[in-house]
């Protein structure tokens, strides 16, 4: 490898959502538990480790969650405490870095490789800030440490939950050989299933085949595949990385036929997106409203503005106009959504300050 060598860290809370419901809730401790909703139509948002014995995973329908663990106790998401939580422990990695790649609440990439507090090494660095996260946070979390995003991500999911796992340089290419491609990052289940229909079942495997011919049997991503069966990815951690969307979704325990109630939904969706914007600082001009009925079907409308969204009312009216599009409805929806995307470099949204 030509240059520095990077220091690279992917912290990962460990089961963040249950875990914080079990930390507040002393009583949901040692037991499984879930976080979403428990009707028909629920969805798993989130498992602590007590119910992931049981094969109970995020993004499970709950009434699956409940057959495979029937003593399993839903708790209804809070949002605004896990995003007060995540800005504590997003706070504790800028004490080391500004090099700063969130990638949702619970997981970040750091680089680390000039440390604010010159540690001696990733791997202690990456200790002391897990020590810092349960010491403020009352949580645990765990971390891979290599030197490329690819590695590091891997990484932490090798000794899960409250561990930590580092692979270096000299070890990158053999643990990817000897790795099933299922658990690559990147790979999801559908393309998994290709590869091994083609003999692809470890990076090993995966290494024999030439770029031209990845290239020819997986597209753009082939160069991707290529690069990762190999150990390489030089990707940098990227603290300025920019949303290109932002979208809010739910799914309804009766399918909705009454256009007010329908309308009532979209409007709570556009909220919860306006309050991304306005915190995020990134206005977007294309408005899109997902509907699904209840024969699963989907259909989307979307409508992009001469300038970026100004405020939460011009969202409301713009959403609103294009759900109107659907009525009369041939059948009742089970889902509606909002997403606002189209972020461009205009100028930052200024939420309105009240006069004191």
């Amino acid at each position: 490898m030509a240059g520095e060598v990077r220091k690279i860290i992917h912290v990962d809370m460990d089961a963040f959502f249950a875990s914080v419901e079990q930390r507040d809730a002393p009583e949901l401790r040692g037991l499984p538990v879930a976080v979403g909703g428990s009707s028909g139509r629920g969805v798993v948002a989130a498992a602590s480790y007590e119910a992931r014995r049981f094969g109970v995973r995020s993004a499970m329908p709950s009434v699956t969650a409940l057959r495979r663990c029937p003593d399993l106790v839903f708790v209804r998401p809070r949002f605004d405490v896990y995003k007060q939580v995540s800005r504590q422990i997003r706070a504790i990695f800028l004490d080391y870095t500004d090099l700063v790649e969130p990638l949702s609440l619970d997981e970040a990439y750091l680089d680390v490789t000039a440390n604010r507090r010159a540690l001696p090494s990733a791997t202690a660095t990456a200790q002391e800030i897990r020590d810092r996260i349960r010491a403020d946070t009352g949580l645990t979390a765990s971390a891979g440490i290599s030197y490329n995003k690819f590695l590091a991500k891997l990484a932490s999911d090798m000794n899960k939950p409250d561990g930590q796992c580092v692979i270096p340089v000299r070890a990158g290419p053999r643990v990817v050989a000897a790795l099933e491609v299922k658990r690559f990052h990147g790979i999801g289940p559908k393309t998994a299933e290709r590869m091994a229909a083609m003999g692809i079942h470890t990076g090993a495997d995966l290494a024999g085949w030439d770029l031209p011919a990845l290239q020819r049997m997986f597209g753009k991503a082939g160069r991707w595949y290529h690069a990762i069966a190999r150990a390489e990815d030089h990707r940098p951690v990227q603290p300025d990385r920019r949303r290109k969307s932002s979208g809010s979704e739910t799914t309804f325990g009766q399918d909705l036929t009454d256009r007010a109630a329908v309308e009532e939904r979209v409007l709570a969706m556009a909220d919860d997106v306006w309050d991304w914007v306005e915190h995020a600082g990134q206005p977007g001009r294309t408005v899109t409203v997902k509907a699904k009925y209840g024969d699963f079907r989907i259909v989307t409308r979307s409508r992009t503005l001469g300038t970026p969204v100004a405020d939460r009312a011009t969202l409301h009216r713009v959403a609103l106009a294009l759900i109107a599009t659907l009525f009369p409805l041939r059948m009742g929806l089970r889902l509606v959504g909002v997403t606002l995307a189209g972020f461009g470099e205009a100028s930052p949204v200024h939420p309105q300050l009240d006069l004191l």
